[in-house]
């Protein structure tokens, strides 16, 4: 393969080298990191033909360790928060770090985002990325083996999520990209429509862990089932919305867990770019980047601030670990983790 598809991207502060993979299939290109694993770049055509970066991230290494928001990661071992930093599995809690007080956030202190992984296979549409995270880490119970590997086909990003254990583990991954549908540089995105396939939502309490309840987003402005701008009622003084700053909230996509199924459309109408989102995973967190950092610094002298893009996170439900009505995340030795995120993009007419 050319060196112009895989190529060096910096040391990180412990000496580790961090590779830049590309992928290319003349529809989409995308950059890959294996800091992180993180989606670094994700060209798309608008109606005109033009391709733009619908990603937000960073230029340099140093950025991806230091700053906050994961942009791009692949996070776990347990994405999203679980409360307390505390679990109870077969009558024994685990601990683990408060790195969103009061709450474990995205894997601890040095979860996944923050990992070098190693590349297993590399072709011109397919990058397959591995970790080992050892037994104890981040207070973990087993050494779990992670696979995650991004494949272009025609007008589409796959994200397929693997992983097996030695002992009974909580295991919930999912891939952390800030979109933004006008271009990455292009500001809010408060006028970019969304749907979202689900019926129902899990509020939560002013920690953001869920209350345990799974409720009906009719009536509310939770409701996306039909295309609304982002914007549209993210002020309505709604206790989740104003608890939360906006929108960070995990829905209960429609269907059956396994199946892939649609769980998202998104669309620019200035750009014209529209992404759908297919998954086998039971839930999506849908985050309005409420949190993301004014002023922040970005790609090619972008300069990102709140509402400048949308994650829309496939994933098991937060703190399912100590909520005994959600799907369980605990995968158990004779089990294998196995499940798939599918972006699609293509064009609408202004």
């Amino acid at each position: 393969m050319s060196n112009s598809y895989r190529r060096p991207f910096g040391h990180t502060k412990d000496g580790s080298a961090v590779e830049i993979l590309t992928l290319d299939n003349g529809i989409l290109s995308c950059e890959v990191i294996t800091f992180g694993a993180a989606l670094r770049s994700l060209y798309v055509p608008d109606r005109t033909g033009n391709k733009r970066d619908v990603l937000l991230g960073y230029d340099t290494l140093d950025e991806y360790e230091t700053r906050p928001a994961y942009l791009g990661a692949v996070v776990g071992r347990v994405a999203n928060r679980i409360a307390g930093g505390q679990f109870t599995m077969d009558g024994r809690t685990y601990t683990l770090a408060v790195n969103d007080p009061p709450n474990h956030l995205h894997g601890g202190n040095v979860g996944f985002s923050h990992r070098v992984w190693s590349v297993v296979e590399h072709t011109p549409t397919l990058a397959a990325l591995a970790l080992t995270s050892l037994d104890g880490e981040e207070g973990y119970p087993g050494t779990l083996q992670v696979r995650v590997t991004y494949a272009l086909e025609g007008s589409a990003l796959s994200m397929r999520y693997q992983a097996t254990t030695d002992r009974e583990t909580p295991c919930n991954l999912t891939g952390h990209a800030y979109f933004n549908l006008n271009g990455h540089n292009s500001g809010p995105v408060t006028e970019q429509l969304l749907r979202i396939h689900a019926e129902h939502y899990t509020p939560s309490d002013t920690t953001n862990i869920p209350t345990g309840e799974i409720v009906p987003v009719a009536g509310t402005p939770m409701d996306f089932r039909k295309s609304t701008p982002i914007g549209a009622r993210i002020h309505e003084p709604f206790p989740q919305l104003i608890q939360a700053n906006g929108y960070d909230h995990n829905y209960v996509i429609d269907g059956d867990v396994g199946a892939l199924r649609k769980a998202a459309q998104a669309c620019a109408p200035a750009s014209g770019i529209s992404m759908d989102v297919e998954t086998t995973l039971p839930g999506l967190h849908f985050y309005a980047a409420n949190f993301l950092g004014k002023g922040l610094r970005g790609k090619n002298g972008a300069v990102y601030g709140p509402r400048h893009a949308f994650c829309l996170e496939t994933q098991f439900f937060l703190d399912a670990v100590n909520q005994p009505s959600f799907p369980s995340v605990i995968l158990r030795p004779d089990c294998v983790y196995d499940h798939t995120t599918v972006f699609s993009f293509h064009c609408v007419n202004g």
